[in-house]
């Protein structure tokens, strides 16, 4: 499995976990990259000084590459680009903004700048800017997401750039795996399935909300806001659409929504809390360690790739 984009990350797989805010802490990046694919630290709104801490421990547990994610709209972004660049972390994926400005201090340094998009305007704009790789993430994940689904978006985006794309959005087993790469992914991004993982530190509430997730169990909230977040069905999500329904204002829902992930993810209040995953949690009913899911995905490619073949 040595494509082009193993080869630009030092990577053995091309499977990369998603940086997912309070659950992706240096415990699951490192298991993942120990394992073979690219572990990502989700940096979230952290204050620089925890996210230097979280570095330094993911550098204690493994000796593979891995990466950090960067939300562009946090209030401590350029503090939290500058302990990256400091602490030489080779991989840098990056949400909600362009990471334009910071690509000079990254390149200098020799990381790989990737970016999270959810449209081919927004993929086109961001090559030319020279970032190394593009995830293309369907509005089936969980957490922030847009509004093309990921069977749409892929096919897209992989004729509209040049560099390697990685598909995200509904991906846990492989049979999606193959899915993306025939769609012209070289890599595909996961969360919702490494959140119900040994390593994962996301309270065991959490991950049992994952396990008896249906189908139809997860639902876009703020949507008003102009940021729309895929999370599962409960208690607040419940009363964050009445509020919606009523005419209440992005500042009053983005301030019922604040805190709601942390209490959820850490605290195990998935009630009254924000659970971000994907509609792919309907299909996870085991927590496995990292490692039991990443050779799962490669193990499982010949056999998915045998039955295309049978029913062709």
């Amino acid at each position: 499995m040595k494509n082009k984009l193993c080869q630009i990350l030092n990577i053995k797989y091309p499977i990369l976990q998603g940086g997912m805010a309070w659950v992706a802490t240096a415990e699951l990046a490192a298991a993942v990259s120990n394992a073979g694919g690219l572990g990502i630290i989700g940096a979230g709104h952290m204050p620089p000084d925890v996210l230097r801490r979280e570095i330094q421990k993911t550098k204690s547990l493994t000796k593979k590459v891995f990466g950090v994610n960067i939300m562009l709209m946090s209030p401590f972004v350029k503090e939290v680009m500058q302990v990256v660049i400091d602490e030489k972390v080779a991989v840098i994926t990056t949400g909600a903004g362009n990471p334009a400005e910071y690509i000079p201090a990254l390149k200098e340094i020799g990381s790989r700048i990737i970016p999270v998009v959810a449209s081919v305007a927004l993929a086109k704009r961001l090559e030319r800017t020279g970032v190394d790789a593009i995830i293309a993430e369907g509005q089936e994940s969980g957490g922030h997401v847009g509004e093309i689904s990921t069977m749409s978006l892929i096919p897209q985006i992989v004729d509209a750039v040049s560099v390697p794309v990685i598909a995200a959005g509904g991906i846990a087993d492989s049979r999606g795996m193959a899915a993306a790469l025939a769609l012209g992914a070289q890599g595909v991004q996961i969360g919702t399935r490494f959140v119900a993982s040994l390593e994962c530190i996301a309270h065991s509430n959490y991950k049992n909300a994952i396990l008896k997730a249906k189908d139809r169990s997860t639902i876009v909230t703020g949507i008003a806001t102009g940021h729309p977040v895929r999370v599962l069905t409960n208690k607040f999500t419940r009363e964050y659409h009445v509020m919606e329904k009523n005419g209440s204002s992005p500042e009053e829902l983005e301030q019922l929504g604040a805190g709601k992930l942390r209490i959820a993810a850490r605290e195990g209040d998935v009630d009254h809390g924000s659970v971000m995953v994907g509609q792919i949690s309907g299909m996870i009913t085991d927590i496995k360690s990292v490692e039991e899911i990443i050779q799962d995905l490669v193990n499982g490619l010949p056999k998915v790739l045998s039955g295309i073949s049978d029913n062709i």
